[in-house]
């Protein structure tokens, strides 16, 4: 199955100018390395941005130095001319020097029993502290980022979330098996983000391990499982 769910335009744009949250950006950057087509977007933003910047700069070079003579204008047009060489170089894959591009060592997480590989962008966080309700397992990254939470979460085999919605925005990256609600069913890299109009239940046959990231707790919505929304700030 396809990946389904994508950042939007508007945050891949962020991402490439570094306006994003280190908790988002580690979202993007993974989801990226899984999705050749965002990939691809943000290295066309990064470009774009790049040339912005550098136009802004020659702009900004043109105003304070308006006596500069003829020659010299000419200089700096080739100037000009060997920078969009040179950028053009390093965004080309053909033109990168294999040798440059060293990849991070490989990563893998083991949870209760099962292994997933990290995107690069997660491979720092390998050796979090785990923990446990039934089948749900958790693991939360050290970001300090207030009331924002990012964590790894692990639901083991036949396992499922009870049925809840969102005080807040959640953020939902998939990372190695699959789950499903009420909604779709879930694959490796897609990104999904709720807020308060949602509600579901996710469950997963195979088990399967997501990046989230949250700014409240959760809502849970029936059973006995209302009694953690006393205590929901603490395990989110």
């Amino acid at each position: 199955m396809m990946i389904k769910y994508h950042p939007t335009d508007e945050m891949l744009m962020a991402h490439a100018v570094g306006e994003l949250t280190a908790s988002m950006a580690i979202a993007v950057s993974a989801h990226c390395e899984m999705c050749d087509q965002c990939a691809k977007k943000v290295a066309l933003f990064t470009e774009k941005a790049a040339q912005q910047a550098f136009d802004a700069a020659s702009l900004n070079d043109d105003n304070t130095e308006a006596s500069i003579t003829d020659s010299l204008n000419e200089e700096s047009v080739d100037m000009d001319a060997m920078f969009g060489n040179m950028l053009a170089d390093i965004m080309s894959d053909e033109t990168v020097p294999k040798t440059l591009v060293t990849p991070s060592p490989q990563a893998e997480i083991s949870v209760c029993g099962e292994t997933y590989a990290l995107p690069r962008a997660l491979r720092r966080y390998h050796q979090l502290g785990w923990s446990s309700i039934g089948t749900i397992s958790r693991a939360r990254l050290p970001l300090n980022e207030g009331d924002t939470r990012a964590s790894l979460l692990h639901i083991g085999m036949n396992g499922s979330v009870p049925s809840h919605t969102h005080k807040g925005t959640e953020l939902t990256l998939l990372l190695g098996g699959h789950f499903e609600d009420e909604h779709d069913t879930y694959v490796p890299g897609d990104f999904i983000v709720l807020d308060g109009n949602n509600h579901h239940t996710p469950q997963t046959h195979d088990g399967c391990l997501c990046y989230t990231v949250s700014d409240a707790p959760l809502h849970f919505t029936k059973g006995v499982s209302q009694l953690l929304n006393a205590v929901g700030r603490v395990i989110y």
